[in-house]
């Protein structure tokens, strides 16, 4: 007689909020957050949506829980002992790769931060990237400014960078970056020369840039304008001390 085997547990370990979130993130990461429901996630959790339920509130609150956490893992601090503005520049780059790998993250910040920046995830960014630039030695009466204007550079190239890649890779688009880059710049070599002079002239810089050092240009460009506008504090001893 043929013995029966055992069928599996629906879950192999305690269903926890952090276990949800993980799996909400491959679901966005997947098929975007039109696909994020809870009965898609409880398939994937091999559970019930009303286990769910007893951690997660609503597809409002999941959503926001998966974007922090993406974000938590993308602002790690820098090693110790780097140059002025490596601080800076690694929160930067952390977010930026975040953005690209996680095409629904760009969307999400951006409701996130103008609809709750009481909450979690714009306080959790700002505060990143405030250390740094506190580090920086900016005067406290400086902070909020220096802080605000990386963030939005950081957030606004991130976010259109994803935008421009999902347009080259998008279904019928045809294209990939490079050929994508080269149709903009074409297009913009076209453009009447009388009424677009500075256009057509940085057509050409389009075509083939490297997105990633453009976007690390800009963060060395708000840095400068930082310093600039803000002396370090140790500068200023310094300068009332000659």
């Amino acid at each position: 007689m043929a013995t029966r085997s055992r069928r599996p547990d629906r879950r192999q370990e305690p269903l926890s909020r952090e276990r949800i979130v993980e799996a909400a993130v491959e679901l966005l990461d997947s098929v975007g957050e039109s696909g994020l429901t809870f009965r898609a996630l409880a398939d994937r959790l091999a559970t019930g949506p009303g286990a769910i339920y007893w951690h997660i509130a609503g597809k409002a609150e999941l959503l926001t829980a998966a974007t922090d956490a993406v974000v938590a893992a993308a602002v790690r601090p820098a090693e110790p002992g780097g140059a002025p503005g490596d601080g800076v520049r690694t929160v930067a780059l952390g977010l930026f790769d975040a953005v690209e790998e996680h095409p629904w993250l760009a969307a999400q910040l951006a409701a996130q931060l103008s609809r709750s920046p009481w909450g979690t995830v714009a306080p959790r960014i700002f505060e990143s990237i405030g250390r740094e630039v506190r580090a920086l030695g900016v005067p406290e009466a400086g902070w909020f400014t220096a802080t605000s204007a990386l963030m939005h550079y950081i957030l606004g190239a991130a976010g259109q960078n994803a935008a421009n890649t999902a347009s080259a890779t998008a279904p019928g688009a045809g294209m990939d970056r490079a050929e994508f880059l080269d149709a903009v710049s074409t297009a913009w070599e076209g453009l009447d020369p009388d009424a677009y002079p500075f256009t057509r002239a940085v057509a050409e810089q389009v075509r083939g840039h490297d997105d990633r050092e453009q976007f690390l240009d800009g963060i060395a460009l708000v840095l400068a304008g930082i310093a600039a506008l803000h002396p370090p504090v140790a500068q200023q001893a310094v300068t009332v001390v000659r």
